[in-house]
């Protein structure tokens, strides 16, 4: 893991340049962070990342489990 120190109002940028991120703000232990990326990249809390890679791996169990009905 890299490990980078921002200040305010500094940013990172990621890859050839399309994904920046910038510090807007600290209080406390929490940090804001702000992302401009392309629409087509998708930008995800990672509890949300999480959750929706649970869905979509209920989703495809279930479908295998219908095709295997279908087999039998």
């Amino acid at each position: 893991m890299l490990v980078l120190t921002r200040s305010i109002g500094e940013k990172l940028i990621i890859g050839d340049g399309e994904i920046k991120l910038t510090v807007l703000d600290i209080r406390g232990s929490q940090v804001r962070i702000g992302i401009e990326a392309p629409r087509t990249v998708a930008v995800h809390r990672e509890e949300i990342f999480t959750k929706i890679n649970e869905t979509k791996t209920e989703k495809s169990e279930a479908t295998e489990e219908k095709v295997v009905e279908t087999e039998a």
